[in-house]
């Protein structure tokens, strides 16, 4: 029987940094840590602990944008950043009815092909 385990499709992640000298967090990962100045090698990242970026978010701003890029189908998009419960931040698309800053997401990351170029990871905020 053949095993064809390693051609599963995986489900795309975000990686956030945890610096292993001094605890420090980064999204995404400085050169050097501003605690402790320990470098990151950026080939290697010896020294730092590499983890998933995902989870329930708070969101603390957001806003609509209606002049999209060419290449994109939708009208209009909603856009947020939250704060995960780790404290640190980023930035992704809303897919939210109604936001309300201070609402709980959950992240999810997907990989857009919706603009030209190759496909990138993005998150995603839902309820």
């Amino acid at each position: 029987m053949i095993d064809f385990s390693m051609y599963e499709l995986k489900e795309p992640k975000i990686s956030a940094y945890r610096c292993e000298s001094c605890g420090t967090l980064y999204y995404p990962a400085p050169m050097v840590c501003k605690t402790c100045n320990c470098r990151r090698d950026p080939v290697t990242d010896r020294g730092w602990e590499k983890f998933d970026l995902e989870g329930p978010c708070t969101l603390l701003s957001w806003t609509r944008l209606w002049n999209l890029p060419e290449g994109y189908t939708k009208k209009n998009m909603l856009f947020g950043i939250v704060e995960f419960e780790n404290g640190l931040r980023a930035s992704g698309q809303l897919e939210v009815d109604e936001p309300k800053t201070g609402m709980k997401l959950v992240s999810t990351v997907v990989e857009s092909d919706e603009r030209p170029g190759n496909p990138v990871k993005v998150f995603v905020f839902k309820q």
